[in-house]
């Protein structure tokens, strides 16, 4: 009898959590679920005595170091998290035939390109965050070649601390503020991820490899702040800044938006718009259904 287990590690990051909420419009798969205190994706062992009881016929990573400026002081962690223990999962994955997906992020690329990125773009990382991204990455693919590697980019979502939820807050709280206005990029609303991903694990063909996936639509985070504040209907001013004007220990990509014709293509996920997809996301937050 074929499997019809999911595991899903990084339980209550934002993706995962989305997840959590999506598992029941499948009862054709039994999801398990664990949390960063449950599964170290560090622990081999313990990633094998899983493996061996559970047999899953796919693993999605959601789990990662995500603390983008504190990995300049934390290299060693952030690889270690980021790349080396992605590559062991792919091994086991591959040693179980379990089906990995693993997710990444626009920030392997350097930022200098003003076309959206295909998925055969050259990497080139500008910070340490990204480096342990790619790494993660390679370390998958060469590990286990059946892997599908997911490059995501400014995940929000109604649940754990985002961009959204920061600018809602800030909002509340002044009347005006000031937000980049250089960076461009496409927001990926964390729900509409997970409802890609499921359509990958439910697709008659799998076809490993590099996807990119976002919301459609190019911004600013000025603009996406702008936006955020007309849909909930906030006063408060929001002033555009220059990267310079708001200096971080890690460097930030200016150009971040990625071509998702690829997986739109191979897979039949819709790409939908940001504006929508933010939309959907705020009104989740203000029904109180997600604290």
């Amino acid at each position: 009898m074929v499997s019809n287990k999911i595991i899903v590690t990084g339980r209550n990051g934002q993706l995962g959590s989305e997840l959590a909420v999506l598992a029941a419009e499948y009862p054709q798969y039994e999801f398990l679920f664990f949390s960063r205190d449950e599964l170290s994706i560090q622990d081999s062992a313990q990633v094998q005595e899983l493996m061996v009881e559970h047999a899953p016929a796919f693993l999605i990573n959601c789990a990662a170091y995500t603390a983008v400026d504190k990995a300049e002081s934390e290299v060693e962690q952030a690889n270690e998290i980021n790349g080396h223990a992605v590559g062991r999962l792919a091994s086991l994955c591959k040693a179980h035939g379990t089906r990995f997906i693993h997710i990444s992020t626009d920030y392997v690329f350097n930022g200098e390109r003003s076309e959206p990125l295909a998925e055969d773009e050259p990497t080139d990382p500008v910070n340490a965050y990204g480096a342990s991204k790619l790494l993660g990455e390679q370390l998958a693919l060469s590990h286990n070649e059946e892997s599908i590697v997911i490059r995501t980019s400014w995940v929000y979502s109604a649940f754990g601390k985002n961009f959204v939820k920061t600018m809602m807050r800030l909002m509340k709280e002044k009347e005006r503020i000031t937000v980049v206005s250089d960076q461009l990029g496409s927001p990926t609303y964390a729900a509409d991820l997970a409802e890609a991903i499921l359509q990958i694990i439910g697709a008659e063909k799998w076809q490993p490899g590099i996807y990119h996936y976002s919301n459609e639509g190019t911004i600013s985070w000025h603009e996406f702040a702008q936006e955020i504040a007309r849909q909930i209907g906030s006063s408060c001013v929001v002033d555009p800044i220059a990267t310079e004007q708001y200096p971080t220990p890690a460097r930030r990509p200016h150009f971040a938006v990625m071509d998702k014709r690829k997986i739109a293509e191979r897979y039949g996920v819709p790409i939908k718009n940001w504006k929508d997809s933010l939309r959907v996301c705020l009104d989740e937050i203000s029904a109180g259904a997600i604290s």
